[in-house]
């Protein structure tokens, strides 16, 4: 599906067009790491956000991937809150909330280790969730 019911692209479609518009490094790395974070749960959803951020949700933001000169950052928005054994957290990890992945280009990242952020922040999304409903 290419249109929401308001008439606009959608999410998918417009991070589809980040990429393609970066036609260099970033645009690879960023398509790289979007389809491992699609793999690894079905029902994560896309969104774009903040004028032109990807987004990628499920029960609450998992992570955004920004892209920048030197760099395609995912910042995870509980990442503080999530373990992280194979270290892929490299940028912001002076704040109590954020933690960030900066990848230049040359960089390789573990897709498992990936995965497995994912993974936690999804299940830390689901259990803030129900504390909340408590």
């Amino acid at each position: 599906m290419t249109e929401e019911k308001n008439g606009t692209e959608s999410p998918s479609v417009l991070i589809d067009r980040r990429i393609s518009e970066l036609a260099d490094w970033r645009g690879e790395t960023l398509a790289k790491v979007r389809a491992v974070i699609r793999e690894t749960d079905p029902d994560i959803v896309e969104e774009w956000k903040w004028r032109g951020v990807p987004v990628w949700e499920h029960g609450g933001i998992i992570c955004t991937g920004e892209t920048y000169k030197a760099v395609v950052k995912l910042t995870f928005a509980k990442g503080a809150a999530l373990e992280d054994p194979e270290g892929l957290f490299n940028a912001s990890l002076e704040g109590n909330t954020r933690r960030a992945i900066d990848l230049r280009e040359g960089d390789a990242i573990s897709e498992e280790a990936l995965k497995d952020l994912v993974r936690a922040a999804i299940a830390l999304n689901r259990a803030s969730r129900s504390a909340k409903k408590r």
